[in-house]
Parts: C-alpha cells; structure tokens; sequence
C-alpha cells in the first residue's frame, strides 16, 4: 500500500453508532470462543460496579456502553482502548473522568451524561477528534458550566478551552544530538547549513493542528521560538519555508541581520494577483546568509506554473493540474569570502561560488505527478541558470556546458518520502517516463525538453548530487498526529562537498514520555524539525564572472 502524506482533517465526518441498535447478549462460552477481531462493540450492563481488567486489553474495540451501570470510577486503563471512536458511560455514579481520557484521541463521541461530575481533567481537550461531548445532568460550575449552558455550545468550544489551561510538561526536549559523518580532510573552507518549514501563521489552526493549544499556536509565541532555535544552530546558510512576506521583511531580516546574516526572499506566484493588504501573507522561501563567509552574486526565482504553462504544449493535465499550483523555487549564487576559511588558505581558492537553492513542492499526496514535474522544472531552471552563469565566467569553452562546475546545495520541503519518484529522480539523476507517481496522466511529450536524458523512456537531470542525510538517521522531519516521515532534504554536489556531519532527531523518549502525538507543542514551534548539515568545499578553481561583483535578478 502506498503512503499517504497528510490531507486537512475534518472534524464532523464521523458516523454516529446507531441509536436503535438492536441488542444481543453473549453467553461466558461465546465470549470466550468468538474471535478477538469480530468483538468490535461491546456493551457492559446489568448494574457493574467494577470494571474487569481483560476488558482493556480488547484494544480492538470501536463502540463501548457502560452506561446504566454502578460505577463510582471510570479506571485510567480506558487509555488502553486505543480505537475507540464511541463510548457512553453515562447513567453511572461517576464523581469525574481520568485524566488519561485525554490519549484516547481516537474518540469522537463521548456520553457521560447522568452522573455527579463535579470537576473536568483538563487533559480532555487534547480529544481534538471529538464531535459530540455530553455532559448535561451533572454537577459542573464555574467557567465549564458556563461554557456548557451557552444556546450556541459547541463542543469544540470546551475543548478549547481545556486544552488551552492544559499543564504544559516542564521539561524541554533534550538537546538533539550531533552525528559525525566524517572528518575534516583538511580542507579549508567548513560552513553549515539548516534547512526548516517554520510553518506559517495563516496553516496554523485549531481544524489542522486540534492537539495544540491556541497560545502555543500563535504566532507571537510561535515566532520567538522559531527565532531562537535558528540563532541556536548559528548555521552559515538558512533556506526557509513557509516564510510570510510581512514577516520576513518586518521580522526575520530585520532579526537575523542582528545576527550577521543577509537574505533573499519571493512569495509564491499567487502574490501577484492580490491586493498590498493581502499579500503580505503569502508564504514563500528565504535564503540566509553569513555576510562574513559569503556576497550574493545573483539569484533567480523558479516559478512553477509559469514553467507549466510554458512547457504544457497543449497538455490537458499539465494545464489543469501542474499549472494550477503555484509553487516556487529560489535560488542564489553565492561567492565565499576571506572568513569563510580557516588559517592558512591559499589566497588562490577565495572566492569560490556556490549555487544554492529552497524549494516547496506541491504537499497533496493525490497530486504525485505534480510534485514530480515541479521537481523537474526546478532542476531544468537550475540548469538554465548555471548555463547563463557559465557562458559569462572565464572558464574554457568545452567546460561551459558541464553545470556541475559551480558546487550545489539543493534544500527544500519537497513533499515526498524517500521512496518517492521525486527523491529518486534527484538521487540517481533520472526517473522513468512510466513512473507510477506519473499516474495515468499522459505527460510523456510535454516533458521532453525537461528530460536532458539521451534514453527515450526515462527523464534526467544532470546535476551529480546527494543526499545528506543517510536512510535511518532521521525518523522523521515533520511530525503531525496525522502523519510523520521524512519530506525535508538537503543535496549537496558530491564532486564538490563532503558531508562532516548532520544534526540528529528529537528524542522519541521525550515525545512519547510527554504524550505528544503531533507537533506543533508548546516546547516545538512548528510540525517540521530543522536539518542541519556540515559541509566541506574542496578546493576548486574559481570562476571569474562579469559583472563580478553585481547582484543580478534572473527571470524568465
């Protein structure tokens, strides 16, 4: 079965167990000789005062009745029905809930109507999936009962507001750890690079995120957070996702440049069609740079359904799906300075270039076809890009058309997992024209030109790159309740870079010792962890260009 990457939640889909369902009773014999995986409902009743504990380990159950029952106490093993979708414990003696109804996030209806429930743990808000919470003909008061007797209560309101007075756990993840790769083969020239989806204000709400609290999901919190741990890392180069137009010129430039950085930045295509007041919150990519270590040479923006229209030649598909997402890429050349090296350089490899490039692709898991192609757009405009570069350098003529001259550093959320025809096709350079991630969609003649590849059935690229971080060293770099995987990478030229070293994952103990099914979290400012990654430039001969020294804007 393919893996799916996350789609927006919908809170109200659930199907409510039927009202004038129709009873039946099983003898201890059929309990104990019909299979486990049938018992999916089950209903307790005829005046239970306890609760037996083989109960908790039929985990397979989706509907539970207690309800009409003694219980003084709804044991905190209930926990331990991990599928849970419906349970009634209502008509009971019941004084409150167990704080561990609060893991049980795969609950969406819960009765408890008809008890003495005085006091509310406020771990039930983290049952974010919930669509019904009845709680009338109990013993509330205060701002619960309050909330409860409104004409326009919502459930989702009382969530709300419990989740927001939710003990946020003191203790902070531990500090991630550093992985060597390799070591130093002396050469002259280190620097890092991080790469981070800050996820911004406007996808930040309650319908995505349900299990964060509002304080920990506003942006005024999430921001300093966000700040500090990119101050954290002091990384030579930052590529950013997700970046809000506003927020980068009135906030992360203005900081970072505090900081010894200067950066560039585009909003995404849609920018262009909307009102000033509107588009200063479109979200786009950044690039940040140690003015220390490096200049900006020049930069070019990739604007994906620009090139879709471009290249559709008349293709349906390619007009109305590719062109329809107007993701974008953004690339910078840079030139490394006298304090990006060590003692002891040698005066003749200063100013060494260095292309670097931020993506976002495409995040719906239905569209795969359309992550592909824009991964192929982008290293077809890299191509074009370092062409334009080379054709005006002093280099000799038969190594103008050979890209991987200038080092690359390719960064990006991109969307897709490892196994994905995207990862492939950057990996290995080349993907098949037939690709499953094509879907039926007939994109074949569109792509030609895209394809540089001298095999009819397959579409390349020419840039020799990899992978910096190695299958296994990171479970994940977006962590949300309804999905978690690896969809944030770095690249790096292999004929020019060596990898020293790489950031490591969050502590797993931590996560789950603290019941933290998805991020963002008070303690974890946004749904994807930052990568970061040392890197060794080997010598080179360096590039003279002309202009040599102006920043040029390349579109096309």
């Amino acid at each position: 079965m393919s893996k799916r990457l996350p789609r927006k939640r919908e809170r109200n889909t659930y199907v409510l167990p039927n009202p004038h369902r129709k009873d039946s009773f099983m003898s201890p014999e059929e309990t104990a000789s019909r299979p486990k995986s049938e018992c999916t409902e089950l209903e307790i009743t005829g005046g239970v005062c306890n609760l037996s504990a083989s109960l908790f380990r039929m985990t397979n159950l989706t509907v539970l009745y207690l309800n009409d029952n003694q219980l003084h106490v709804l044991p905190g093993e209930i926990s331990l029905l991990v599928n849970l979708a419906h349970l009634n414990v209502s008509h009971n003696k019941l004084r409150t809930l167990p704080p561990e109804i609060g893991d049980m996030t795969s609950l969406r209806e819960l009765i408890a109507k008809n008890n003495y429930i005085s006091t509310l743990p406020t771990e039930l808000g983290k049952l974010f999936k919930l669509c019904k919470l009845d709680l009338t003909g109990n013993l509330l008061g205060g701002r619960i009962a309050e909330i409860l007797n409104r004409s326009t209560y919502r459930t989702e309101d009382l969530l709300n507001y419990l989740i927001d007075h939710l003990p946020v756990p003191s203790s902070h993840p531990p500090a991630r750890p550093w992985i060597s790769m390799a070591q130093n083969a002396d050469s002259p020239c280190l620097f890092t690079v991080m790469c981070y989806n800050i996820l911004c204000d406007k996808y930040a709400t309650r319908q995505m995120y349900g299990y964060c609290p509002n304080w920990a999901l506003d942006w005024t919190y999430r921001k300093k957070h966000i700040l500090s741990e990119i101050i954290h890392y002091k990384a030579d180069i930052i590529s950013l996702q997700e970046v809000e137009t506003e927020q980068f010129y009135k906030y992360f430039l203005p900081e970072l440049k505090k900081e010894g950085y200067d950066g560039i930045f585009s909003p995404k295509s849609r920018a262009k069609t909307m009102s000033e007041i509107d588009r200063k919150h479109v979200d786009g990519c950044a690039i940040f740079y140690k003015t220390q270590k490096f200049t900006l040479v020049r930069e070019h923006l990739m604007e994906f359904n620009q090139l879709a229209m471009a290249n559709a030649e008349g293709c349906d598909d390619m007009l109305n799906r590719v062109m329809t997402k107007d993701n974008i890429g953004l690339a910078a050349l840079l030139q490394t300075k006298i304090g990006a090296y060590q003692n002891g350089v040698d005066p003749s490899q200063i100013n060494q270039h260095i292309l670097v490039c931020t993506a976002h692709i495409h995040w719906d898991p239905e569209y795969s076809d359309v992550k592909l192609i824009q991964t192929m757009m982008l290293m077809h405009e890299l191509k074009f890009f370092v062409d334009d570069i080379l054709q005006k350098s002093n280099i000799p003529l038969h190594q103008k058309a050979d890209p991987n001259i200038i080092p690359l550093l390719l960064c990006g959320d991109f969307n897709s997992l490892p196994d994905s025809g995207v990862i492939e096709y950057l990996s290995s350079g080349r993907v098949q024209t037939d690709h499953c991630d094509f879907k039926e969609y007939v994109y074949k003649d569109c792509l030609s030109k895209l394809g540089n590849s001298a095999k009819a059935n397959e579409f390349a690229h020419p840039f020799k790159i990899s992978r910096a971080y190695e299958d296994g060293i990171m479970p994940f770099t977006n962590y949300s309740y309804d999905f978690k995987g690896v969809i944030d990478y770095v690249f790096y030229s292999k004929l020019h870079m060596s990898v020293l070293g790489v950031l490591g994952p969050i502590d797993s103990n931590w996560l789950e010792e603290n019941g933290i099914h998805g991020c963002p979290h008070p303690h974890v400012p946004s749904d994807h962890f930052p990568i970061v990654v040392e890197l060794q430039l080997n010598p080179t001969v360096p590039i003279q260009l002309s202009p040599p020294n102006g920043i040029v804007s390349l579109h096309r």
